[in-house]
């Protein structure tokens, strides 16, 4: 824009030059190149103010442009900001979770350990399955139908004994927690180790049957067959799975394997049984209250018969009462229209 004003200036200063020598020199005879140049002067001038005019109208379209682009720009940073600090919330809210899981997964890992502690020795395993076995008959059956660790006449004590109605004799549910054996065959690496961990595992199974069986099995005072409790039931499936012939041995010496879910169903059908029992014991005063409850309604029947027969005598009686009525109504109309003479004067005589 300064060039063109400058270019414009020294035209203009050689336009007043020329006029000026013009007016100096004697009058020459009219020339029609200066006519020319003068007019060519004058569109440049035009095409000077048209460029000039050309030049600010893009200069205030490129400011619009500049601006609009400012202002676009400030929105999507705008924009962006908002969303940045939505995502780092949101991320920030994750890290809270991923915390809060880190914190259950340790105290969860806490957990397994002082389980493996615990199933590691054989007192706390052993304890371990007899709080699991009496959880199930608590929830199972009321207070009054169990004992846990009830003395026997032979002074053996059963981790629990559980009444059955209609039999002195005690059901005996004892718990056994039989793991070093399985643990060795997890860890055998040879068919040797395997060989002897399956052995350990018979044996093993074996002494808690006979235990079972010599200790608690009193003719007369404990039921048959007497249930041996594994407190696992994946030991409870393995050894269904690879030691039947220890299963069969335990059933011919009347003692009954079960896991926590079959000692579940166990206990739910001791519960009916017992129910059962009771509802057989209550029959006789079932039938005695049902008899009492029919000479009620035979009594109730009576009495409804008699009042219905008063009920019929007082309907007679108001029907007798309406006739004697209408007859004393109609009476007194009939004398109501009888048509009387007026009294006769007295005379002063009389």
């Amino acid at each position: 824009m300064e060039l063109a004003l400058i270019i414009l200036a020294i035209a203009v200063l050689a336009a007043a030059a020329i006029l000026a020598f013009a007016r100096r020199a004697p009058a020459p005879l009219p020339d029609s190149r200066l006519d020319a140049v003068l007019s060519g002067q004058g569109d440049i001038a035009g095409q000077f103010k048209a460029a000039i005019q050309a030049q600010a109208e893009l200069q205030r379209t490129l400011d619009e442009r500049i601006a609009a682009l400012d202002k676009r720009l400030g929105e999507n940073l705008t924009d962006s900001a908002t969303k940045t600090a939505a995502s780092i919330a949101g991320i920030g809210e994750r890290l809270v979770v991923i915390d809060e899981a880190q914190k259950n997964i340790s105290a969860l890992s806490g957990h397994v350990v002082s389980l493996q502690q615990v199933l590691s020795n054989k007192q706390s395993r052993g304890a371990f399955g007899q709080a699991q076995m009496e959880e199930i008959v608590r929830d199972g059956l009321p207070s009054t139908l169990y004992d846990f660790q009830f003395t026997l006449s032979n002074r053996n004590r059963p981790d629990c004994i559980i009444r059955m109605p209609g039999n002195a004799a005690v059901l005996v549910i004892d718990s056994k927690f039989p793991l070093e054996g399985f643990e060795g065959i997890r860890r055998a690496a040879t068919e040797e180790d395997k060989k002897i961990a399956f052995a350990q595992v018979r044996a093993t199974v074996a002494k808690h049957v006979a235990d079972i069986a010599e200790k608690y099995l009193i003719p007369g005072e404990v039921q048959t067959p007497a249930i041996m409790f594994v407190p696992s039931e994946s030991i409870y499936a393995d050894l269904h799975d690879g030691f039947s012939d220890v299963i069969q041995k335990a059933h011919r010496a009347n003692v009954i394997v079960v896991s926590p879910n079959i000692l579940m169903l166990a206990i739910n059908t001791i519960q009916t049984v017992m129910k059962d029992a009771r509802m057989r014991e209550q029959a006789d005063l079932i039938r005695k209250e049902v008899g009492v409850l029919l000479n009620d309604v035979r009594l109730l029947s009576d009495r409804v018969s008699k009042l219905q027969s008063h009920f019929n005598q007082a309907d007679a009686d108001i029907k007798n009462i309406l006739i004697s009525t209408s007859k004393i109504t109609g009476r007194a109309e009939r004398i109501e229209k009888v048509e009387l003479a007026p009294p006769q004067p007295l005379l002063k005589d009389q």
